[in-house]
């Protein structure tokens, strides 16, 4: 299990940093110091290989998700810490793993698309639904139709036609797309407490 686990870490750095596409079965050997025939022992073939370093990646997000909302002081200071989280994380990302994904792997992308609409939909309406209590948020907000809005932005993001990656970085679109959602549903106390706050 311990060699299953040093090809999936392994295999995410190097899609991270170069895309999946580029990345070859051989290279990951060559990267792993091992033969491919050894690789080929756990997975069948590269799909395999990249649909179990998906889920393995959307599964440990989840837990640092969780662990940050578990921490968190209030509302305004989870929600702006997984944004923080998820920037790091796409800061780090090659700019043609989405394409890639979205291209060569669709089954693939839409297993990390189900996990987010149906984890981050539930993330945001429990962040909004705590910020009402605590008065950061306005009262008259409705949670669902701001959550279905920010996950219906996030995919937006992905879109090539609207936001093509010559043009836009995904960090970027996501820093604005925090700062929008934040800024639209804070009450007064809530928009001083966030202006103390740094999300990038």
């Amino acid at each position: 299990m311990e060699t299953k686990a040093d090809i999936l870490l392994q295999t995410f750095n190097l899609t991270m940093k170069y895309g999946i596409k580029s990345v070859s079965m051989d290279d990951i050997a060559r990267h792993l110091g091992m033969s491919k025939k050894t690789i080929y022992q756990h997975f069948e073939n590269k799909r395999a290989l990249v649909k179990e370093m998906v889920l393995a990646t959307v599964v440990k997000d989840e837990c640092d998700i969780k662990q940050i909302s578990a921490k968190a002081n209030d509302a305004i200071d989870e929600m702006v810490t997984i944004a923080r989280h998820i920037l790091s994380f796409l800061r780090e990302m090659s700019p043609s793993l989405v394409y890639d994904m979205q291209k060569y792997y669709a089954k693939e992308w839409q297993m990390v698309k189900k996990h987010h609409e149906e984890f981050v939909y539930g993330v945001v309406i429990q962040n909004i639904e705590r910020g009402k209590k605590e008065q950061v948020y306005q009262s008259k907000i409705n949670a669902d139709v701001i959550a279905k809005l920010y996950v219906g932005m996030s995919h937006l993001m992905t879109n090539e036609e609207i936001f093509p990656l010559k043009d836009y970085s995904k960090s970027e679109l996501y820093s604005n797309l925090v700062t929008y959602h934040m800024r639209g549903i804070v009450t007064e106390k809530g928009r001083e407490y966030l202006a103390k706050l740094k999300i990038d």
